[in-house]
């Protein structure tokens, strides 16, 4: 490798141990950045530059990408995205992608998304520490025509989260004002065939662009709104089942097979449509693993995307934290726990996210029945907890570094279109996590940077933390202090 020359380098990481996701192996390396990208990668790099940084005994990460977010969901947009992207970078995450849309929530308008796109953007700019992107999921009939205007002009490819038990249900029971949650113009039904012509939209842009089609994908949270209707009203006049824990009520009412049955729709509908690209949200149980091993068995040419999250892989339905661990769907048994694991261990489940959504304490629980789930919100965030809660829980099981490098990193990337980001290479963005193996801690809401006020990840204990973080090689996060100012991009996909 040639020597660098001092005016090309901005900043030199040395003495890194290295964390690639296509390695089996990690090597002492020094990371040289330029003009926001890694310049050069050498065990020792002779080349001066205008900052240097010492990371002896620290493993250096691609930063983590969280590619299922709901930033600006229950505090506005632009608020939001100044918090969480602060906690989001403290945890080694420099990407957040955020699944959005029309109606109640987010900015709580209907209409085009002409209109729509550009004031989300609008009020997202110069709010993040972390470059960040968005997935829109049609609501609207009207909005089913604009995917194509989303694919070419928003830059975002990936349609959803299509919420397949919004049909009969809001995000935190039944209801059947959902037309006028989800500002339904007349003649709209978010229903069955309203998926089916997302599907069918999404697969003629496959065909109208083949040179995106990887990256134009449908993404589902697969509950089916019928029986979650009808099991938590089962489950509500059941006295002994009000006597268990919160969350294993919760859980029964938004049953396994729930998920399990809507898989097996969403499979049904792809492969009627022709459409090439699926992804398979948050998948929580074994009933519902089963059932997407299936869809894949069954549909092979479709592409079935397999996602995770750290809840679901860190807490279960007996976690201490009760009601404030309410989230959709539901965390699970210990035994569905462990089946997720075993799928992460074994490359089924592809990559994993948080589904970070701020509910601040204020709105999370009924002030007048705190402890009663049914009357709790759903959603809870914890981004900043995805590449430390994996690293410690994923390497505890046997998962190499490099795995957890692919899963938080690599894959989403590869995935959603982000062609620059998910290693440490030559060429790619210089989003690094710089974590310490070694250091053990117990989390704390007191010490997060989100505005949310709780975690129900409390009293976990971790190894391995982020010490510093870089986004495109400016320096915003170092020894628990936010530094700098928010440097976040929006990132146009496929990038």
């Amino acid at each position: 490798m040639e020597q660098t020359s001092m005016a090309q380098l901005d900043l030199i990481i040395k003495n890194a141990r290295v964390v690639r996701p296509n390695a089996t192996d990690i090597r002492p390396m020094d990371i040289g950045i330029a003009d926001g990208r890694i310049a050069a990668l050498a065990p020792t790099l002779a080349a001066e530059a205008a900052q240097t940084l010492d990371a002896t005994g620290l493993l250096a990460f691609p930063g983590a990408i969280d590619a299922h977010t709901h930033i600006g969901i229950y505090v506005p947009p632009h608020e939001d995205a100044l918090t969480e992207s602060a906690a989001a970078v403290s945890g080694g995450v420099t990407t957040l992608i955020t699944y959005a849309r029309t109606g109640s929530l987010y900015l709580n308008r209907r209409g085009s998304w002409r209109e729509f796109y550009p004031e989300l953007l609008r009020q997202s700019e110069g709010r993040y520490y972390t470059d960040y992107g968005y997935h829109m999921s049609p609501i609207e009939g009207r909005q089913i025509a604009e995917m194509e205007y989303m694919l070419c002009e928003g830059g975002a490819p990936n349609f959803g989260e299509v919420f397949m038990f919004y049909g009969l249900h809001g995000l935190h029971g039944r209801s059947d004002a959902q037309a006028q949650w989800l500002m339904l113009g007349e003649g709209d039904h978010y229903d069955l065939a309203h998926f089916d012509f997302i599907c069918r939209e999404a697969a003629r842009l496959q065909r109208a662009y083949p040179q995106w089609a990887p990256y134009i994908q449908v993404s589902f949270h697969c509950e089916t709104p019928e029986l979650l209707r009808a099991y938590e009203a089962r489950i509500q006049r059941d006295a002994d089942m009000r006597r268990r824990p919160p969350l294993q009520q919760y859980s029964a009412a938004r049953p396994p097979h729930s998920e399990a049955v809507a898989i097996g729709i969403v499979g049904a509908l792809a492969h009627a449509a022709g459409l090439g690209q699926v992804n398979i949200l948050h998948i929580t149980s074994r009933q519902a693993m089963e059932a997407a091993l299936r869809v894949r068995d069954s549909y092979p040419e479709v592409t079935f995307g397999l996602e995770a999250t750290a809840g679901h892989l860190l807490l279960d339905d007996c976690a201490p934290c009760g009601v404030w661990g309410k989230v959709n769907p539901p965390l699970r048994s210990r035994e569905d726990v462990e089946c997720l694991w075993a799928h992460v261990l074994n490359g089924a489940i592809e990559w994993l996210v948080t589904d970070h959504a701020n509910c601040p304490r204020a709105m999370k629980v009924d002030p007048a029945d705190p402890d009663d789930v049914w009357k709790a919100k759903a959603g809870f965030g914890g981004t900043e907890y995805l590449l430390p809660g994996i690293f410690s829980e994923g390497t505890k099981r046997g998962l190499s570094p490099n795995r957890v490098a692919a899963l938080v990193s690599w894959n989403p990337s590869r995935r959603f279109g982000l062609s620059r980001k998910g290693d440490i290479a030559e060429g790619f963005d210089a989003d690094i996590a710089l974590l310490d193996p070694n250091e053990a801690w117990t989390i704390r809401a007191a010490d997060s940077f989100s505005a949310q006020g709780y975690t129900p990840f409390e009293g976990i204990r971790v190894r391995g933390r982020v010490k510093h973080t870089f986004v495109r090689g400016q320096h915003v996060f170092s020894e628990g202090r936010i530094v700098g100012q928010p440097v976040g991009r929006y990132v146009r996909r496929p990038m």
